[in-house]
């Protein structure tokens, strides 16, 4: 059927073109002759085409410019006409004789346009006399296109403010009446197709109503601009001032638009009265224009209508802060907050999304005209938590991200989160928020910290900027049953690791106080985000600490005030929880630098336990051998940095430590880590810590390995492992000899060399380019201390390589 219908329109179309073009080409003859009463006759039959209800007005459009064209060569032979003596007058006269109306109002508007531009008679009376006459079109289509001819011909003889045509006579008032006339009756007959397609659906009884008012209206929309036209004219008069706006253009435009009680028409002609006036007129009747919004029908989309206006207001308080003073001066924000109100109590279906983009377009421009009242800032949000109290839990996308924007509008205008902490309404607001899109907004409000590198300096500001990324920190209701991609889960905690160095105090007291309350927070987050939280919590703390370094902790009086014991304590505890995770690795890492960190504040017993934490974790927990290995040697080379125990201590926790050394898996990790433990009886900048005789057995029982683990290798492969062990060792012989430990002889060293060299020379050696090119660099080595010259070459002298 639609097929049908759309294949009858081509023909129809091509048929009044065609009949278009047939009576021009007469009517350009009798020009070309100047024949008037013929041209008169062909472009009055030409004119004729434009009476069919058949089209579409889509295809009426083409038709209808088709007649335009040759209108406006009809129009150029009346000026000439009249510059050749022809009276005007009797032109205007001769062509109200045409036979059918639709084609005579053409014509009149034709010869109108030439009747103003030749000043016989004043425009007023002219113009006046064309909007009247055209009231002989009730036809929807046909009169809009009608009107929209006399508006097109007219609007560059208007009687404006500095134009030719402005006289005693004539003056602006009565070209916004014509245009006004004009714009009304214009808006009446778009209105009616409306509801002419209302009655033709009840009489017909028309099948698939839905999809035939769906057409019916994008028809409509089509339609719009000619309507809208009028209004733009009206803006383009230089003189329509703020007065005349005020007084006559806007209560007029408005009363039409709330009287036509059609939701595309109210829709369309209040947004070309925010676009198409000045921003100035619309903050100076703002009243006026909000007073409108209520009366509007339900269906139409104020919250566009309101947003575009706010966005507008906003631009306009941008451009300058000369304007500023006019919004306060005006209340605007008073008048838009009251007018939201007002709509939202009125239309009591409008969805969530609509009522969170008006608060949304209020906070914007509250942000550009009133940065410095966060009370307003506080308002807007209060209002929308109101909102929102009726929904519940967003679920909707589109509404999550307008609230997002909302949420995000802050934070890029004031650049500080310390500043949007102040507003008591934004976390609540917050809570309306999916899981999901919380998190989201959390991660904005860090990514805003970190960029603008503000720094969080108190407890009080710490807990409630933990507050709104509360998402991040631990599971909400409802996170259980979510799942989380690992690579997003790492970002997200990751995001807040590096937000912890934002969170900083130079005073230490409140320092403790910022750490006590990360540690709450941290510690509900659940074995998941623990890994990653804790790590940069512990090194704030140890930052703390060195800053107390030294402090007098014996001060009367202060027992409440931070010191390194309180702040080891703490971490005692805060890694106490990491290790049950179980992170037993990380745990160890973390005792291991909180006791460097006791050494260096001279706190025996606290290291101590640290160290003794370190070990329960190694011996308990840490099963992989490979983990091991690492734990082995970061505990050695933490203890042979160590100065701060006495004997007894040093000696309990170095035996540990070799013990652990002798009872690794693989012999080649067995052999490394007894001669890494070798450095643990000698340390340069430590007098009472330089025990030869526990070097050289160390070094010796590594050596016992390392045979072992090439017996082991010829047993198992056939042929004798590499010397790569031997040559380890041999480089810490050289290490200690070089170091003057008196249990080092240059006659040991000439031994391992003597067994590396033979070793490698042996035909059961399996090639290893690797070691062999190690063993030949130490020899070097060796060689180049003999040629350096000085009191460590005489030592290296008797060392044959």
């Amino acid at each position: 059927m639609m097929v049908e219908r759309a294949e009858d329109e081509e023909k129809w179309l091509a048929a009044g073109i065609a009949a278009i073009q047939q009576n021009a080409f007469y009517m350009h003859r009798a020009l070309d002759s100047n024949n008037l009463r013929d041209a008169l006759k062909y472009s009055a039959q030409m004119l004729s085409e434009l009476r069919t209800s058949r089209l579409s007005p889509h295809k009426y459009y083409e038709l209808y410019m088709r007649a335009f064209d040759e209108l406006r060569k009809l129009e150029m032979f009346f000026k000439e006409e009249t510059r050749r003596g022809c009276s005007t007058i009797d032109l205007y006269e001769l062509v109200q004789h045409a036979g059918n109306i639709l084609p005579r109002l053409y014509l009149l508007c034709t010869v109108g346009s030439v009747y103003i531009k030749s000043k016989e008679a004043p425009a007023k009376d002219v113009l006046k006399d064309l909007v009247e006459m055209c009231r002989g079109i009730q036809h929807p289509l046909r009169g809009l296109f009608l009107r929209s001819y006399l508006s097109q011909v007219s609007r560059d003889k208007l009687p404006d403010i500095g134009s030719e045509y402005e006289g005693d006579a004539d003056t602006v008032t009565d070209a916004v009446e014509f245009v006004l006339q004009n714009f009304t009756e214009m808006n009446k007959l778009w209105v009616r197709m409306q509801h002419q397609f209302r009655l033709a659906i009840g009489l017909s009884g028309l099948q698939g109503p839905a999809r035939e008012k769906e057409k019916r209206e994008k028809e409509r929309s089509e339609l719009r601009d000619l309507v809208g036209k009028n209004l733009h004219v009206l803006g383009q008069l230089e003189g329509v001032d703020l007065d005349m706006y005020k007084e006559t253009v806007l209560p007029r435009v408005l009363e039409q638009v709330v009287n036509c009680k059609d939701e595309i028409a109210q829709f369309y002609l209040m947004d070309c009265i925010i676009q198409v006036f000045p921003d100035e007129y619309h903050l100076q009747t703002l009243e006026t224009l909000l007073g409108a919004c209520p009366q509007l029908q339900p269906a139409v989309d104020i919250k566009t209508v309101l947003s575009q206006l706010m966005e507008r207001l906003s631009n306009y308080a941008a451009s300058s802060a000369e304007v500023l003073p006019e919004f306060l001066q005006v209340e605007a924000f008073a008048k838009l907050s009251n007018s939201i109100w007002k709509v939202i109590e009125a239309q009591v279906d409008m969805p969530i999304l609509g009522a969170v983009t008006l608060y949304s377009s209020l906070l914007t421009f509250t942000l550009h005209v009133h940065p410095d009242r966060l009370d307003y800032v506080d308002q807007v949000l209060g209002a929308c938590v109101t909102k929102l109290s009726s929904a519940g839990k967003l679920e909707d996308s589109k509404s999550t991200k307008q609230i997002v924007a909302l949420l995000s509008a802050p934070l890029e205008k004031y650049n500080d989160i310390v500043t949007v902490l102040k507003l008591s309404n934004y976390p609540r607001v917050m809570e309306y928020l999916d899981n999901k899109t919380n998190k989201v907004m959390a991660i904005v409000i860090i990514q805003s910290i970190m960029k603008n590198k503000t720094c969080i300096a108190t407890a009080e500001k710490v807990e409630a900027l933990f507050e709104l990324i509360k998402g991040l920190i631990k599971d909400l209701d409802g996170d259980l049953h979510d799942e989380v991609d690992d690579e997003d889960f790492k970002e997200e905690q990751n995001s807040v690791a590096r937000l912890l160095q934002m969170l900083y105090s130079d005073d230490p007291d409140e320092m403790l106080l910022i750490i006590c309350a990360l540690k709450k927070h941290f510690l509900t987050g659940g074995p998941q985000r623990l890994p990653y939280t804790i790590p940069p919590l512990v090194f704030s703390s140890l930052k703390l600490i060195r800053k107390l370094q030294g402090r007098d902790e014996n001060v009367v009086g202060e027992e409440a005030s931070a010191s390194p014991k309180k702040i080891f304590q703490l971490l005692n505890q805060t890694i106490e929880v990491l290790s049950a995770v179980p992170a037993s690795e990380l745990a160890l890492r973390l005792y291991l630098q909180c006791a460097e960190a006791a050494n260096d504040c001279d706190l025996e017993p606290v290291a101590y336990e640290f160290f003794t934490q370190a070990y329960i974790l190694y011996e308990e927990e840490i099963a992989d051998s490979k983990a091991q290995v690492t734990a082995l040697h970061l505990i050695v080379g933490t203890l042979q940095r160590t100065h701060v125990f006495g004997v007894e201590n040093r000696d309990t926790l170095t035996h540990k430590a070799t013990g652990y050394s002798a009872k690794l898996l693989k012999k080649p990790d067995q052999c490394r880590a007894v001669y890494a433990c070798s450095h643990l009886f000698w340390v340069d900048d430590q007098d009472s810590i330089r025990d030869g005789e526990r070097v050289l057995l160390c070094l010796k029982r590594a050596l016992r390995i390392a045979n072992a683990a090439q017996q082991m290798a010829n047993v198992a492969r056939g042929g004798s492992g590499s010397v790569t062990l031997f040559v380890e060792i041999l480089n810490k012989y050289l290490y200690f000899f070089e170091k003057g430990n008196p249990q080092i002889t240059a006659a040991a060293i000439q031994s391992l060399i003597e067994l590396i060299t033979t070793e490698i020379q042996s035909d059961t050696m399996s090639q290893d380019p690797a070691a062999d090119a190690f063993f030949a660099s130490t020899l070097r080595y060796i060689q180049f201390q003999k040629q350096k010259g000085g009191a460590l070459a005489e030592k290296y002298e008797s060392i044959k390589v």
